[in-house]
């Protein structure tokens, strides 16, 4: 029996506690989040409002001009529901001067030029708004490689990390998220018709089942297949897993000396503040 059930009162203080010190911690008291009308965004978003108050979180949204309407409206659903101060930046202009370049570019070289133009725009206004950014990418997303490097992968501090989508969803319900952000179809959003779900060849339902044998219970390919899941849908989830390792760690740093960043020079993050 797999179960993904999760305990929404410790979650919620565990996670508001960890924004709240971590921010802190940092020297901080302020953050910054992409608010995109997705569920992941919103949940993040209410967190950081509950951790540290609502005068210190700042939404950012950055339509580009084939978002959904959805999106912009959901994104101002949780910013008037909320009371979220928020800011509307536009990437159109940013990301088109790089897009325009190349008239047949693939749909995933653009959308990774929006992720990366989103977050140039975070960044931007964390040093405007003297605030850390909230990073709103969950577990599921994170094991299956199923984000962009340096563009919504990008971020000081991540509440949402070691919840699968299912959780995700399980905790914006008892934190009051509206149920019309809860049921949509989870989408990027970086093409007219682009679902999450589409791109992946399989729901979250039925992938967070499988991750949560793989990583938490530590099953093998062959206790996983035993256990009645589907042999090439477990060795392709084992595949994403495995080739989207890089963009869970640091880049490596060829060793010279005796101490290496990264290897032999580690401090705690908060180290010296």
């Amino acid at each position: 029996m797999i179960d993904l059930n999760i305990n929404t009162d410790l979650a919620r203080k565990i996670i508001t506690g960890f924004i709240s010190s971590e921010i802190a911690r940092a020297g901080f008291a302020r953050a910054v989040v992409g608010l995109s009308g997705g569920l992941d965004s919103a949940l993040s978003c209410v967190l950081a409002t509950e951790a540290l108050g609502k005068q210190n979180v700042l939404a950012v949204c950055m339509p580009y001009k084939t978002s959904s309407n959805d999106s912009l409206e959901h994104a101002q659903l949780m910013i008037d529901l909320f009371g979220i101060q928020s800011l509307t930046i536009p990437i159109t202009d940013m990301a088109d001067t790089l897009i325009s370049r190349e008239p047949d570019m693939s749909y995933i070289r653009k959308g990774n030029i929006m992720a990366r133009c989103r977050m140039i725009v975070l960044y931007d206004q964390s040093e405007a708004f003297t605030g850390l950014v909230i990073g709103t990418g969950n577990k599921t997303e994170i094991l299956l490689g199923y984000t962009t490097i340096y563009g919504d992968s990008a971020c000081a501090l991540n509440p949402l990390g070691d919840l699968y989508k299912t959780q995700v969803r399980q905790l914006s319900r008892a934190m009051g998220i509206p149920e019309v952000i809860i049921d949509k179809v989870p989408s990027a959003d970086l093409w007219v018709g682009q679902t999450d779900e589409g791109e992946l060849g399989f729901t979250y339902e039925e992938v967070d089942k499988l991750l949560y044998l793989m990583i938490d219970q530590r099953y093998s390919p062959k206790e996983c297949i035993e256990a009645g899941y589907n042999e090439k849908f477990v060795n392709k989830v084992i595949e994403r897993v495995r080739r989207s390792q890089f963009k869970r760690m640091l880049p490596p740093i060829a060793k010279i000396s005796n101490r290496t960043v990264g290897y032999d020079f580690l401090y705690l993050r908060d180290w010296g503040t």
